[in-house]
């Protein structure tokens, strides 16, 4: 059989560059290369993207947004198209998960892993995932936000109104980010203003969510609209405040619990509410969907949803899924052979 050419995508201009690295590193060693010839290419911090051809050897390389091309234009000494199959990016966070690269591969008619251009976008902004799922009755946290440039002009008045509508705790976040970056716990009025300058160095926009007492859960969607489903639901037990950025992927001390330690009733309606979140934002492909299990009543309540989560090899994503009976291998065979059937090939 004629092995597919797929080219990995990663790094990026994001706060979660690192992160990236991290996810695309895993990809490519679980990748079967009796399948596949796997290029490569790394987008830099400023933007340059780069075909590993070699140990500590880059050449200058780009997608085409002309579908005509359907491959990799390589440019220095030999330049050359090299045909691509399939693009899996292994982006996270800005440029990469929020529909900016899903729009230069849906120009390029390249198929590719992962929501498309509408969906990555609307769900890397929290404020407008939070307003479509309040429409589809999904429970949420209390929450407001605001733009960056509205608390420059009236930040007394923006404060009063969290005070006034929120409980403290709240969690201060930049609308468009991941992986925790710019993410605050604050206890009191006293830190609201230092935590929302945190949240706008990320973003424009930012969003303050009511905090949630009770367990951190996980359950990980795969499939396209028709054939969705989701994984056992994991359980996070972080070691800090909240599950933040080092926590996930530096200090490595936060607990994972598969499957999580919650009654199957509400593991079945974390399932059930995972994938109804998954199709009535149109995702398709791969999405990890977050949530908050209340203490005492054990509700549950949807937090967000993360259409690239993180692919290392510490990643709740693929571990969901191992835990039911796939390998990684075999899961990013599934995830390849999805964006094929989207497109129709």
């Amino acid at each position: 059989m004629e092995k597919m050419s797929i080219a990995v995508l990663f790094g990026g201009k994001s706060s979660e560059h690192e992160v990236s690295l991290m996810s695309a590193r895993s990809i490519y060693e679980n990748l079967d290369k009796e399948k596949y010839n796997v290029y490569m290419v790394r987008i830099t911090k400023e933007g340059q993207w780069l075909l590993h051809t070699g140990e500590d050897k880059t050449e200058p390389a780009f997608l085409a947004p002309d579908p005509t091309v359907h491959g990799l234009t390589v440019l220095g000494e030999e330049p050359r198209v090299i045909p691509i199959d399939c693009v899996f990016p292994a982006l996270h966070g800005k440029n990469g998960e929020d529909g900016t690269l899903q729009g230069l591969l849906a120009l390029s008619g390249i198929p590719f892993v992962g929501c498309d251009t509408e969906s990555s976008a609307i769900c890397m902004d929290k404020a407008v995932t939070h307003a479509l799922l309040a429409n589809a009755g999904i429970e949420q946290a209390h929450y407001l936000w605001f733009y960056s440039d509205r608390f420059d002009a009236a930040a007394e008045t923006i404060q009063n109104k969290i005070c006034a509508r929120l409980d403290f705790p709240v969690f201060v976040k930049p609308a468009n980010a991941g992986s925790s970056v710019g993410v605050s716990r604050v206890d009191s009025p006293e830190g609201l203003e230092a935590a929302i300058r945190k949240a706008m160095a990320e973003d424009g926009k930012v969003i303050v969510e009511e905090g949630i007492k009770g367990q951190e859960v996980e359950c990980a969607v795969l499939g396209n609209r028709a054939n969705a489903e989701a994984s056992i639901v994991g359980e996070i037990g972080a070691s800090a405040a909240f599950y933040d950025y080092d926590d996930k992927y530096i200090n490595g001390t936060s607990q994972l619990y598969i499957p999580a330690r919650i009654p199957e009733e509400v593991a079945q309606k974390i399932r059930d509410t995972a994938v109804r979140a998954y199709k009535w934002l149109g995702c398709s492909g791969l999405t990890r969907v977050d949530f908050f299990v209340t203490e005492g009543e054990q509700k549950v309540v949807l937090n967000e949803l993360n259409t690239l989560p993180g692919f290392t090899s510490i990643s709740m994503y693929p571990k969901l899924w191992m835990a039911m009976g796939l390998t990684y291998g075999q899961l990013l065979d599934k995830l390849i052979a999805l964006a094929l059937e989207r497109s129709g090939c």
